[in-house]
């Protein structure tokens, strides 16, 4: 799914975010397998807020997005923060770039694959773009954050720029939750623009990605929850899957 008008508040919605945790994690992986990769794919990398952090600690780094308004601004904040990052827009199930020694795909970018044949050939991409012994990085929303936390929930938000009404409906068959959001953008002139979008996630059980993973090619297939090292439980909400092309 392609941001288009939430491209321009994206950043100031997602202030609270905690990207150091996803660095940290990042990093972590990155320290445990048998090299330390140098170049990093990041799939769905947004407005660069993973990105840009890597490339200042000395990775060379792609970004890859399917939204041209989400790279316009990473682009502008590459630029202020003073180190180089490429920038592609594509769509990840079609990837196309140099082999690298690590994919990363994070902020549950992967949970917008909303059909199996969508997860399982990005998978196989993603494989097909790493070098050999190379790390594929990812997290995901958990079926428990998609039926109970979003479930057909109302969020709301409001301040002086930026407003909006975000409202959740669940399909519990499919794991699968649409967003229906309404925002009103503060103008040069004092008044306020309404514009609308609608973006929908889809979760899978744990043991199908992993089966995925292993048909695509992966091994030393690991799963955690919630920035931990620990396994999912059934309140996990978000979930973190670690895999391995295999060296030479």
């Amino acid at each position: 799914m392609a941001y288009s008008h939430m491209a321009a508040v994206y950043d100031r919605l997602m202030a609270d975010t905690p990207y150091d945790k996803w660095l940290d994690w990042v990093e972590n992986n990155f320290r445990q397998g048998n090299r330390q990769p140098q170049s990093v794919l990041d799939l769905g990398c947004g407005t660069g807020a993973v990105a840009i952090p890597l490339a200042k600690r000395g990775y060379r780094v792609t970004g890859v997005d399917l939204s041209a308004d989400m790279l316009a601004i990473a682009y502008d904040k590459m630029r202020a923060a003073q180190v180089h990052v490429a920038w592609a827009e594509q769509d990840m199930r079609e990837l196309e770039a140099a082999p690298a020694d690590a994919v990363i795909s994070l902020c549950d970018s992967l949970s917008y694959l909303t059909e199996e044949e969508d997860v399982q050939q990005t998978f196989r991409r993603v494989f097909d773009h790493l070098q050999p012994g190379g790390v594929f990085l990812f997290d995901v929303h958990s079926p428990y954050k998609i039926l109970h936390v979003f479930g057909d929930e109302t969020f709301t938000y409001q301040d002086d720029e930026v407003s909006y009404i975000w409202q959740c409906f669940c399909d519990p068959l499919r794991l699968e939750v649409e967003h229906q959001l309404t925002f009103f953008l503060r103008q040069p002139n004092g008044l306020y623009e309404r514009v609308e979008e609608e973006h929908w996630q889809r979760a899978y059980q744990p043991i199908q990605l992993l089966r995925w993973l292993g048909e695509a090619g992966f091994v030393d297939m690991t799963v955690t929850a919630d920035f931990t090292d620990l396994p999912p439980a059934t309140d996990s909400e978000r979930l973190f899957f670690r895999a391995y092309r295999p060296g030479d």
